[in-house]
């Protein structure tokens, strides 16, 4: 089906729909052949447009927003760069082996310490 009976089926507009297209919340196109043309809406396109909008309803978020979430899941750098925010910032804890560096680190740098090795504590 064409995108104007796509967007009224699913509560949207045909502008919604090109936008969605452009910030890749919809599957690829097909191959249309040498001519072109424009894009045809199956009904598994129409079930991926109404997951998406059902998510942004569902979590109160945009378009560009869940479009961005999708690509943190789908490029690890920026899957990275965005758990390092997350950490800094206090919104996610450290992955267990980070933690277990952390640990390790700190049981070396005391062994180190003058007076540990031979049994001695210090004052």
């Amino acid at each position: 089906m064409r995108i104007t009976e796509a967007a009224r089926r699913l509560g949207t507009s045909p502008r919604m729909l090109r936008y969605r297209e452009r910030l890749g919340l919809l599957p690829p196109t097909r191959d249309t052949g040498a001519g072109g043309g424009h894009r045809r809406f199956g009904e598994a396109e129409l079930r991926a447009v109404a997951l998406a909008l059902a998510l942004e309803k569902r979590f109160d978020i945009g378009p560009a927003e869940l479009a961005f979430g999708l690509r943190v899941l789908a490029e690890p750098e920026v899957q990275a760069r965005v758990r390092e925010l997350g950490e800094r910032i206090g919104r996610l804890s450290a992955p267990p082996a980070r933690a277990l560096d952390f640990e390790k680190e700190k049981a070396l740098r005391l062994l180190r310490r003058p007076g540990l090795r031979s049994g001695r504590t210090q004052p």
